[in-house]
């Protein structure tokens, strides 16, 4: 079978990698052809274009980008009719795959969408263009499944989460090994995730490298974005004691005490590493004012969401500061807050079901193509 993905971002990709190693499994003729990024592409297949290619962050800079953004929107188009998939697989980006969904539709190919957009966050009008464009949908948050079918009578397949998939798999650390490599002493290590845009991690390592000179007892390690090269940490580097790790994100979450972590995807692997964490995000402000008034949500971070409850401070917009990050990081090395936090995270998993999304959507998937 031929199958073509598209994921706009480093979630996606991650997500998308999975994803196609199990439909390898499923279907050994399988046929890949993708935009995505270094995870897809090391499951074999063509990468079509980069997802740091694609990544535009907030309102402003989509619309400063658009002739690029409907560029890229021709070229999909024009690469799947010359791909013919048997099946277009649409990873999240509803900004980009709606408009490409609803060409395809047209044209007659079969779209199938794994990880929903957040439709229950904002743009929930958007459940019109699934009903008419999508054959099969697969959500990965517990919630999701009630809001599609209870809410808006559309049959949707709850699958898991596969980030449990992608912890369960990766090889154990070696504690030793990874102090050696990157000549870090015995003190405890503290996590730095400021995000994967260039635009969003200088305005979060801004403030959180702040903590540094105010932490001595601790070693402040930033993980660098997949999508980001080494020189664009440099100036960081420079100008405080701190360590850079790229691509180890797991080996790090694996092996810290506490960590700051910019809103999104990284929020629930910390949690799923158990590891206490504060989250933090600030946008620009037109895009930030824009968005506080179309989007009806308690909580931005996905632990709180899957939860319903604040087990992770969430330091948003002004909130975003020296002195608020301070106090949370204080709190983060308390035990009475660390344990209370810990229990919690072990509730989480439990609400995510166990192993086995990816390989559950690459059945499905597989199964509905081919019957």
């Amino acid at each position: 079978m031929k199958y073509y993905l598209i994921a706009g971002e480093a979630s996606g990709d991650l997500h998308g990698s999975l994803l196609m190693q199990e439909l390898k499994q499923q279907d050994p003729e399988a046929d890949f052809r993708f935009w995505g990024g270094d995870l897809m592409e090391q499951q074999g297949g063509t990468l079509v274009k980069h997802y740091r290619d694609l990544a535009f962050m907030g309102f402003a800079e989509v619309l400063s980008n658009l002739r690029t953004i409907f560029k890229n929107i021709k070229q999909c188009k024009r690469d799947i009719e010359k791909f013919s998939p048997d099946v277009i697989i649409y990873i999240d980006y509803p900004g980009f795959n709606f408009r490409i969904m609803q060409w395809a539709r047209k044209k007659g190919y079969r779209n199938h969408y794994y990880i929903s957009p957040q439709i229950w966050a904002w743009k929930e009008g958007r459940i019109k263009s699934i009903k008419r464009d999508v054959d099969e949908m697969y959500v990965i948050l517990p919630f999701e499944k009630k809001f599609y079918e209870e809410k808006h009578q559309f049959p949707v397949h709850f699958v898991g989460h596969p980030l449990i998939d992608a912890i369960a798999q990766r090889p154990q650390t070696d504690h030793e090994a990874f102090l050696e490599k990157y000549k870090l002493d015995d003190r405890p290590l503290i996590a730095l995730l400021p995000g994967s845009r260039k635009q969003e991690i200088r305005k979060m390592l801004s403030v959180m490298l702040k903590m540094v000179d105010r932490f001595p007892g601790y070693q402040f390690i930033i993980a660098g974005a997949p999508g980001q090269e080494t020189d664009f940490y440099k100036p960081f580097l420079q100008s405080h004691d701190v360590t850079l790790v790229m691509n180890e994100t797991y080996k790090l979450l694996s092996l810290s005490h506490a960590a700051m972590v910019t809103s999104g995807t990284a929020t629930l692997e910390t949690a799923l590493f158990k590891v206490p964490q504060v989250v933090c995000y600030k946008g620009g402000s037109i895009s930030y004012q824009i968005a506080k008034r179309i989007i009806d949500l308690d909580y931005i971070s996905l632990v709180n969401l899957i939860m319903d409850a604040p087990v992770v401070k969430e330091l948003i917009q002004k909130e975003f500061n020296e002195k608020s990050l301070e106090k949370e990081l204080t709190n983060l090395l308390d035990p009475t807050y660390r344990n209370r936090m810990f229990a919690n995270y072990y509730d989480l998993e439990k609400k995510l079901g166990g192993t086995g999304a990816s390989k559950e959507t690459a059945s499905l998937i597989y199964e509905f193509i081919k019957s």
